[in-house]
């Protein structure tokens, strides 16, 4: 190719790109917050206690599994990622199998919040949920499903109060968070190598300083683990997701998600932090809730443990480790594809549709 052909390559190319930034910009203009709407599956409030709010998902159609389930989150980010949009809702395609669906809202946790341990949101909340759920359908126990810390949550709740859980489901949940260490990688379970690297002092200090961790904490942290990705996303991938209406409206709806990052209450932080990262009480069987040791194998009823082998937040092998460690007799365990977060707002109907059946079995 000639100089010339080379520099009217180049201009060619740029005079694309400067199209491409023009559709994208005049996108962007004509779209408003109020434009900008997630988790619009019908639901209804069924019980509040301070901060903390129990929904139902509405289901119209019949229902292909008796007894209900109870969908419980992380802290460290608002639940309604799993109601993205209308085809990207993991928690739609469970309702749409014929699941009937509540959700733990944990809210915006405050600072006369901070104290709030394990014990609270454990024996205290969650309890609650059940209890209320259970009222509603005269039953004596539900299923869990708990995903990332809400699995670790519902693991020990699943252990402590064996008799009201029927069924326990677990996905992309830390059990062992000392299981990556022979392997340890920054791409590959990047929450345990991080948090790894605090000493115990500088997070009582956090605490001790603001209370409640901030979300935006959080939200450096999971974009240290991409920062390329990061520092190309309100240019290059922005420019790009603008040359399709519908294509922009994804990007901002998850957007949205991440930008309303809740504060993590303070004393769960300290644990969850403290006590299951860097001391790894729980396969230890040292971690106590409420003055009672939380003991995996007191889970006896069927159990069903996803995890995906590209995880970046949760290695892998931190949650295989669930294995031999519960006493349960049907312990099944799903290897999916995607991301920590990917495999919950993927239009695919697979994972869902593989609960769904499952649930159906049990």
């Amino acid at each position: 190719m000639s100089a010339d052909d080379r520099l009217f390559s180049a201009w060619t190319e740029l005079a694309d790109f400067g199209k491409r930034v023009a559709l994208a910009t005049s996108a962007l203009a004509s779209v408003r917050e109020a434009d900008v709407r997630i988790a619009e599956t019908p639901r209804q409030e069924i019980c509040r206690l301070g901060g903390r709010t129990l929904h139902r998902l509405v289901r119209t159609g019949p229902a292909r599994v008796s007894t209900p389930v109870l969908v419980t989150y992380a802290m460290v980010g608002h639940w309604n990622v799993l109601d993205l949009q209308e085809d990207r809702s993991f928690l739609r395609n469970l309702v749409e199998a014929g699941c009937d669906i509540y959700v733990t809202d944990w809210g915006h946790p405050t600072l006369a919040d901070q104290f709030d341990d394990f014990d609270d949101l454990i024996n205290g909340y969650l309890d609650s949920f059940v209890d209320v759920i259970c009222e509603r359908h005269g039953l004596a126990a539900i299923t869990l499903l708990g995903i990332c810390q809400g699995g670790l949550l519902s693991l020990c709740y699943a252990a402590l109060h064996p008799d009201k859980v029927s069924n326990l489901i677990t996905a992309v949940t830390p059990v062992d968070f000392h299981a990556d260490q022979n392997e340890e990688r920054i791409d590959s379970g990047f929450m345990s190598v991080w948090t790894r690297s605090f000493n115990a002092d500088d997070i009582d200090l956090l605490v001790k300083a603001m209370g409640n961790i901030p979300g935006e904490v959080g939200g450096t942290m999971f974009s240290l683990m991409t920062p390329l990705r990061t520092l190309a996303k309100y240019n290059l991938t922005l420019v790009q997701a603008g040359q399709s209406a519908d294509t922009l409206m994804n990007f901002l709806r998850m957007e949205k998600w991440l930008s309303d990052r809740p504060d993590h209450t303070g004393a769960a932080a300290q644990q969850w932090l403290k006590e299951l990262y860097q001391e790894n009480k729980l396969v230890r069987g040292e971690l106590s809730v409420g003055g009672r040791l939380v003991h995996l194998n007191a889970i006896d009823m069927p159990v069903l443990n996803i995890y995906s082998e590209t995880d970046t937040v949760i290695h892998p092998l931190a949650s295989k480790a669930m294995r031999g460690r519960v006493a349960s007799k049907d312990y099944t365990e799903l290897p999916v594809s995607g991301g920590h977060i990917g495999i919950f707002v993927a239009r695919s109907k697979k994972l869902s549709n593989s609960i769904a059946d499952w649930l159906g079995e049990h």
